[in-house]
């Protein structure tokens, strides 16, 4: 199956590490060169490096997501830099606070996980879907969670915010639908990586009183699949659903999980 990237200009919010890294390394695989947008552009610029090694063209270009300024001036820098963008990738986000309830989450905290992940994937598809429209043609993936599907206890405000993206995802392919762009959401699951191994299994452990290696195996046990996503996994959803191989598929959440959100 041919993806038929080659040549495409990708733009990638938070690129620099975990998942972010290695979706955009498969963009970049795929013959993607990329715009590579976030605050700390010092974390990118490896990343970018690893791209240009492979014969892409990659720029690094500073913005805080939060900042409808900020993001228009981001989509017009691609543009002039890269002449379109013919894929958004929304990666960047954050946890928000593990292990509280509802009632013990601080507004600050909520306010902030919310807008970091639902108002920043909505300033940058506004700014470049006015570019998509006028070509009528155009892929947004959004990255969002399955505790954005199903909910999680421990994790109100970061599942309010997922829950919030979806629908800005599916209200986005709507509008945008007729215009000939796709609009999905990948939905991973629990991912093996520095968060997961750092905060979440250490905050399980705690809660159970079991090892580290154990809570390990809790998290796999409740999958169909019996294990943890990898940062791969959700590379290959998003390359997927950006290629013309999804050229009839909009407005789904595809959960990247080993059958936990659906089953």
């Amino acid at each position: 199956m041919e993806l038929d990237l080659r040549g495409k200009v990708a733009l990638i919010t938070g690129p620099a590490k975990g998942m972010g890294a290695a979706i955009t390394l498969a963009f970049a695989a795929e013959g993607c060169n990329l715009v590579l947008a976030g605050r700390d552009t010092e974390a990118i610029v490896p990343v970018a490096a690893e791209a240009i090694a492979m014969g892409r063209n990659a720029i690094v270009l500073p913005c805080d997501l939060t900042d409808t300024a900020q993001c228009q001036a981001l989509a017009d820098r691609a543009v002039a830099e890269c002449g379109q963008v013919d894929i958004l990738v929304n990666v960047a986000g954050g946890s928000g606070p593990i292990g509280k309830t509802g009632w013990e989450t601080t507004r600050e905290e909520f306010n902030e996980i919310v807008t970091l992940n639902m108002t920043g994937a909505f300033n940058t598809m506004r700014a470049v879907l006015p570019g998509m429209i006028a070509r009528r043609s155009g892929k947004i993936v959004n990255v969002g969670g399955t505790f954005g599907m199903r909910g999680r206890a421990g994790r109100m405000a970061y599942s309010a915010s997922k829950w919030g993206l979806r629908g800005i995802t599916k209200s986005m392919a709507l509008e945008a639908g007729p215009y000939g762009i796709n609009v999905n959401c990948v939905a991973p699951g629990m991912v093996d990586g520095a968060r997961f191994r750092t905060k979440v299994v250490p905050e399980l452990a705690r809660r159970l009183g079991i090892t580290e290696d154990e809570a390990i195996t809790h998290h796999a046990e409740e999958y169909a699949l019996r294990r943890i996503t990898l940062d791969q996994d959700v590379a290959h959803a998003c390359l997927f659903l950006a290629s013309e191989c999804a050229r009839q598929i909009t407005g789904v959440d595809l959960p990247v999980d080993g059958g936990w959100g659906m089953l």
